[in-house]
Order: C-alpha cells, then structure tokens, then sequence
C-alpha cells in the first residue's frame, strides 16, 4: 500500500508539473452542462516517458511495462483532485472517470519497437510499441461503447442505485466484455440490468497496417522468403479519420489478444498515430557530378545523356530517348513523403513493340521510390469484404493506384483491360478522384453510403498502335497529323497527361541494335555492354531520383511567361480551327509539372526558359498526336531531334532547341494577344 500511494504522489507531482493538472480542469467545464448526464467521464492525458522516468523511474517503469496499471493509478488520482476541487459534482464513484494516457513517444530501444516484418506476432509482453507501416485497409467509422452503467435487479441491494457497477471499454475488450445481459451484482449475486440512459458511444475504426516492403511483392523485385502480415489497428474517438489508405505512419500502441470464442486474434489499440516519413540518406554519385559540370555550358545536355543513357539493362542508348526522358520526369514528381504535393504525370506510350516498352517501363518502376505493377484482372482503385472482427461493417481494401500513392502506377497494356475497367481509369485521371459506393442493406446500413478517395499516383500504360480499334482508322504523318490509337478509346488518351508515339526513326537498323542488346545481355548477364553508359548504374539514377523528388523550385519569369504565353496561343489557335477547344485547362498544370521535373532532373531550383522549352516540346507533340498540328510546326520528336552519338551531336542538338525556341516565342506573339508586353525575345 505504501508503494502504491507513493506511486500516486508521483502521478500527482507529474499532472501539476506538466500542466495536465489544469487541462484536467478545463476539461472537466463542459462535463458540468445541465444536459449531460454520462456514466463515464473521458479524459487524455499527454504523457512523456522520459519526464516520468525522470520523477520516478518506478511510475516510467509502470507506465512503459504495465498501462493497464499505471491507467488504474492516474484515475485514481484524477478521481481525487475532481472530488476535492469540485470539478465535477456528477461523478461519484472512481470507476466512473475513464483516464486514457496519450504517449507522446517512446523510449527507441528494440523492446519497444514491433518490426512488421516479424512473423509471427503476439507473443511479446501488452506493453506500448511503435510500429511504421503502410495502411491498405479500413473500415467506415462506427460506435462502441465506452462506459454504461449497471443496476442490481434485486431492490433491497444498495446496488439497485448509484454508480456501484460501471463498466468502461478496456484495450483488446470486444463489444460483449463493456455490455452484455448476464452480468451479476458483487454484493448480492443478482442479475444485473444496463440503464441505458447512461450509455455512452464513442467512434471507432479499423485500420490494417503492413510493411512498407511488401509492396516489393507488387513491383518488380523477385520474390524472396519473407511473408508479410498485416495487423489490425483499433482507432477510437479522436483518432477516427486520422489515417488514409496508401499513406505511411508511424503508430504508437498497445498490443491486446481480442478473444472472439473460439478464435483469439492479435491486433493493437492505437494510442498516437502521425504520418511518417523515411528518411533520406543518398548523396548524387561521384559520376553525375562530373557529368553535370562538364555540361554547364549548357541548360539542355545534362537531361539528354541522362535520358540518352537511361535503361540501359534494358534498351541500347539513343533508343526511346523521348518515351525515357517522360519516364524520368514523371519519377521526377513521384512524393512518397508527401503526396498531397505531387504533381501527376501520366503518360502513354504507342508503339509496335509492346514487350520491350513493357521491359522499360518495368525496369523504370524499380527505380520509383513506390512503385505497383497492375494486373489486368485485379482491382485498380478499391474493394470491399465484411470486417472480420466482429464490427460487422464493411472493409475498404487499397486497389493498385491507392497503394501507390505518391509514386508510380504501372497498368501495361491498354489492350488487355476490360472496357468498365478502362472506362473508370478515365474518370479517375479526369477527376483525380475514385468513388466506393458501400451497399447499405448489405452492411447493416438504412442506406448507401458513398466514400471518396484521392487518387495521387502518375499512371503508365502502353498501347499497340498496329492493334485493331473500334474507329476509322486515321493517316499517320511523321510531321502533321494524327496517329490511331489502337485499342484506346479517344477520350482515354485525352485523359493522359503526355501521349508518347515511340517510333525509331532507324527502321530495321534500330531493331538490330535492339536485337544485339537483348542476345549480349543473355549471353553476358549484368555487364555493361556500352562504354559511354558504363559509368551510370542502376544505383546512379536512384540516387539521383531520389535527391531530385526532394528540390524545391520556384518558376522564373521568363518561364512562368512561356508557359502562359504558349498555353493562351495555342488554345486560341485550336480553338479555331473549327474543331472545338483541344487544349484544357489541366494543359497549364501539365505545362508547368513538365517544367518543374526537367528542371530537378537537371539538379536546378530555378525553372529556366529553357524548361519551358522542352516542356513545351513535349506537350505540342502529344497534343498533335491526338488532334493534329497546329501553326507551331515541331519534329515529331522535337526534344530528340538528332541522335547524341558524341558532342558533335549534343551541340547540334542545342542549336535545334535554340531555333525551336525562337518558333515558340514567334508562335506566342502572333496568337497570344499582350504577349509581346510580357516577353522579351532573345535576339
């Protein structure tokens, strides 16, 4: 006894050093409403380990190894310090004061970390760990019970009055253990009966938590021998709604075994949730550095030998240059650490060669910092199963895009998705939205209920051109005009952001070097087959990706008066030729995200002119591709003119852009009306 009021003293020191003690009293003013009549009186407490260790090692010792204990402790005390300073003249009993202790961290020593990848859980003692996982499920929020009260059904027993049995939801208690109907009095044995005008509902939800590596099981890495299971998380009242489906967290919780007879299952209550980011360490290597200052003579050449060079393992350089230097800027924008500032590039490639489009784009996917490979036959944006822990409700599962949220997902070919599939794929990428409509007679539900998730990935896919569609099929010129489609309906690929055709110019000559590249690498397996490419490896370009998704830019004028002056130009002129505007307003975000990327990979903070160039070069491109040509005539590869085979190649290529530069400021001050007032032609 003496150890536990000594225990109690400390509790007390700690609530009036941290001012707990006065929260408790702020909080305690809207319990006192004439209107609230409860039987349990909820109350969170902040609670810093190290402050407690530091008062009382014993209490930190409670605290960090045994919180049902130490809960027990701080609502004795706050029981007490309610009654003497009258805070609350409704609560008579201790039971009646629910005290949850909000753990601000923990101490970082491996017993109190859960390692996700670990198999099996649950064997470890019910004290506080962190964990950092993924959420790939939830459920909708529903009610539990907090606390109810009890009165003895014998009339004579002091029981059948007063706040003598009060039940109160404990970590890991199912719904059954806080309210059921057999129950007995302590004093006399008699039946129990829940007045249930004192009940009280609080918010609930279920969260399903896994390692942040078993996404590796959807992107290209080979299978290994590890398994990967998730864990239930148990959110209530305040932290409902605090987690996403596809974001990363790092949550602080108790682990409890819910008892579900005959079945015992391991999950956790969480008791602080906040979002988390992994942390970056990389540096560029030593080889792009020197890349980058033997190319600062010019804004354009450090991107094209590192677009030139790009996939290497997969493709031989100089081929594919365009599809290459999209894919690198649409990894550019991948934020993992915080997608709410990503900027979506999605792009479709044409080709007559599906399978080594499919190698590259897969090969550029290990190199996202999340990366979701999307079969055709499985769910791309959400499903639903029933909860499997008794709430009853429905289970929202992550389809492919959601897990991938802040990076990059891979759909393949168009060809081999369903309509419906392709049909939702193209509300989503105008929207940037998906709805799950939760049937309501199905779930226990008076009526449907629909949720809404953002969907915050860039989406790649590829299409056979030479494929048979549904449409006319339309002449193809090199220079003006369209080109079909293949399987793709039109609003579809007006849908993506960047429309790619990837059509070597060489012929018979480009598939004999791609025929060379693909016998050299299966009879020389992982060696580099390119002296020119021998010093970018794989890790190169991951390092380099990751230190440009963390740039942060800023638009200089004249780019910022490129970018407006040729978006203002450009729909003027579609927009009278008769066919109706082909230039939407989600062009200018694209204009702008195209800029931004070329700048990072270009390792710069500022967006040049120059950016805008290519930016530029590459929107008209998929622009014609989809609508035909308009006054502002561009190569059909116009970012890759000629082949970079040496320098001779690469300054060739700077006075090409030079001149397209030019056409694009002339383009911009016949068609954009104000445009001369706002940029200055480099003469």
């Amino acid at each position: 006894m003496e150890d536990v009021f000594l225990l109690k003293e400390s509790v007390l020191s700690f609530l009036d050093r941290s001012g707990a003690l006065l929260q408790l009293a702020e909080d305690c003013k809207p319990f006192n409403d004439i209107q609230r009549n409860e039987a349990v009186y909820r109350f969170c407490i902040r609670v810093n380990p190290s402050d407690l260790i530091e008062l009382d090692p014993r209490l930190g010792d409670c605290v960090l190894n045994d919180p049902l204990k130490a809960t027990a402790l701080f609502q004795s005390v706050c029981f007490l310090s309610i009654k003497t300073l009258s805070l609350i003249e409704k609560i008579h009993t201790e039971s009646q004061v629910n005290v949850i202790l909000k753990f601000t961290h923990l101490p970082p020593f491996p017993e109190y970390t859960l390692d996700l990848c670990e198999f099996p859980c649950g064997y470890g003692p019910m004290r506080p760990v962190a964990m950092e996982g993924l959420a790939i499920a939830m459920t909708r929020v529903s009610k539990y019970t907090q606390g109810a009260r009890f009165l003895c059904s014998e009339e004579d027993c002091p029981c059948s009055t007063g706040f003598h049995h009060i039940r109160v939801h404990a970590p890991g208690a199912t719904e059954s253990a806080t309210v059921r109907s057999d129950f007995s009095c302590l004093l006399c044995s008699s039946h129990l009966k829940e007045d249930i005008k004192f009940r009280v509902l609080g918010d609930k939800q279920l969260v399903e938590l896994i390692h942040v590596k078993a996404l590796d099981v959807l992107k290209v890495h080979p299978p290994s021998a590890l398994r990967y299971q998730s864990v239930t998380l148990f959110l209530r009242d305040e932290l409902c709604n605090s987690m996403r489906i596809g974001r990363l967290y790092r949550v602080l919780g108790i682990p409890a075994h819910v008892h579900q007879w005959p079945n015992v299952t391991w999950s956790v209550e969480a008791n602080s949730v906040q979002p988390w980011e992994p942390e970056y360490t990389g540096t560029i290597s030593s080889n792009f550095q020197a890349l980058l200052t033997a190319t600062a003579c010019s804004p354009w050449r450090f991107s094209a030998i590192v677009a030139n060079t790009f996939g290497s393992p997969v493709v031989p350089p100089g081929l594919y240059s365009t599809l290459k230097l999209g894919l690198l800027l649409s990894l550019v924008q991948g934020r993992e650490d915080n997608p709410d500032s990503l900027h979506c590039l999605d792009l479709l490639a044409l080709t007559t060669d599906t399978l080594i489009l499919d190698r590259l784009m897969m090969y550029s996917l290990g190199l996202a910092g999340r990366g979701v490979r999307h079969p055709a036959t499985g769910e791309m944006f959400a499903s639903l199963s029933r909860d499997e822990h008794g709430a009853g409700t429905a289970n929202i599962h992550a389809g492919s895009a959601l897990l991938a949220t802040g990076g990059v997902c891979m759909l393949g070919d168009l060809g081999h998705h369903r309509k419906d599939k392709m049909d939702a794929l193209q509300s989503a990428l105008e929207s940037r939205t998906v709805s799950v409509i939760i049937p309501g007679k199905k779930y226990g539900e008076d009526a449907d209920q629909q949720i809404s998730f953002p969907v915050q990935c860039s989406f790649w896919a590829l299409a056979d051109s030479t494929a048979p569609s549904n449409k006319t099929t339309r002449t193809d010129s090199t220079v003006l005009g369209t080109v079909d489609m293949g399987p793709v309906p039109a609003q579809l690929a007006e849908a993506f952001g960047l429309v790619i055709l990837c059509r070597e110019a060489g012929g018979k000559q480009a598939l004999l070097a791609q025929t060379v590249h693909t016998l050299r690498q299966a009879v020389q397996p992982g060696e580099p087959l390119y002296p020119s490419c021998m010093q970018f490896t794989t890790q190169d370009y991951q390092e380099l990706l990751a230190h440009t998704q963390r740039i942060q830019t800023e638009l200089s004028p004249g780019a910022e008066m490129m970018i407006h002056g040729y978006y203002m130009a450009s729909r003027r002129v579609r927009s009278d030729s008769g066919h109706g505007a082909k230039v939407s307003v989600a062009s200018i975000k694209l204009l702008i995200s195209l800029a931004e990327a070329h700048s990072k990979l270009c390792l710069r903070s500022t967006v040049l002119e120059e950016d805008a160039v290519i930016a530029v070069l590459l929107c008209e491109n998929s622009i014609t591709l989809r609508h035909g040509a308009s006054a502002l005539v561009i190569p059909p590869d116009a970012a890759f003119p000629c082949d970079l085979c040496d320098l001779e190649a690469l300054h060739r290529r700077d006075l090409i852009l030079e001149q397209l530069q030019q056409s694009i400021l002339h383009f911009v001050y016949a068609y954009a009306p104000g445009a001369a007032s706002y940029i200055t032609e480099e003469e």
